[in-house]
């Protein structure tokens, strides 16, 4: 048993190198539901290559994209229609927001890359009056119910990774290209620093490794 989970896992490693899939654009039309039908401004954090900041074009009158990362954000730029209200930017997230405040804030799979409480006090003074942020995040597996949904989210992400890739001959994921960091905030860790920063944040863990957190500004 001690032998065949390594290499259970390299088998794993292999599959998934080969049939890639964007983990974070399946939260995408989750984000969108918590959203009004209309707003005026959004802000997407870490906005990789703009799948989700033109999503959000469809509601907003303007949205802004701020990733570091100036060869995605070049690629952003390229995939957006010159009609369409979203606009990217290069910057770090939290020195390089651009001025003002915004009705929307979503950042996906970007604040395990931030200083935590940081990052959410920058976001929250961003917001505007009756705006929502949403973050769709990273965190360490520590309880059982971590490892649980984790187990669960195995086999899962094995057949979400075929369905995807079904009749492709190759497939790249270019919706990040930043270097991988693990997370090393476990989610109770999460819900407490959260909720010290924005009173009232719904927080929920979910499956492929990933939380949600939802909180509007009074």
């Amino acid at each position: 048993m001690t032998t065949l989970l390594p290499r259970f896992l390299k088998a794993l490693e292999r599959f998934h190198a080969a049939h890639p899939w964007d983990h974070n654009a399946r939260y995408h039309r989750w984000i969108m539901r918590q959203l009004p039908k209309r707003f005026g401004t959004a802000l997407d954090i870490g906005s990789g290559s703009g799948d989700l900041a033109r999503l959000l074009g469809t509601r907003a009158g303007s949205v802004r994209g701020l990733d570091a990362d100036p060869a995605i954000v070049a690629r952003a730029r390229a995939l957006t229609a010159p009609a369409a209200p979203v606009a990217f930017t290069v910057g770090d997230a939290l020195a390089d927001i651009p001025s003002g405040s915004y009705n929307v804030i979503t950042c996906v799979a970007a604040l395990h890359h931030l200083p935590f409480s940081d990052a959410l006090g920058v976001f929250r003074r961003h917001l505007a009056p009756g705006g929502t942020l949403v973050v769709v995040g990273l965190a360490r597996a520590q309880s059982t119910g971590d490892r649980l949904l984790g187990a669960v989210a195995v086999p899962l992400n094995v057949a979400m990774a075929w369905i995807k890739n079904r009749g492709r001959r190759s497939a790249r994921s270019a919706s990040m290209t930043a270097p991988v960091r693990p997370a090393v905030m476990s989610f109770a860790d999460i819900v407490r620093e959260a909720r010290q920063v924005l009173p009232g944040a719904r927080l929920r863990r979910r499956v492929f490794w990933r939380y949600t957190l939802v909180w509007h500004q009074n």
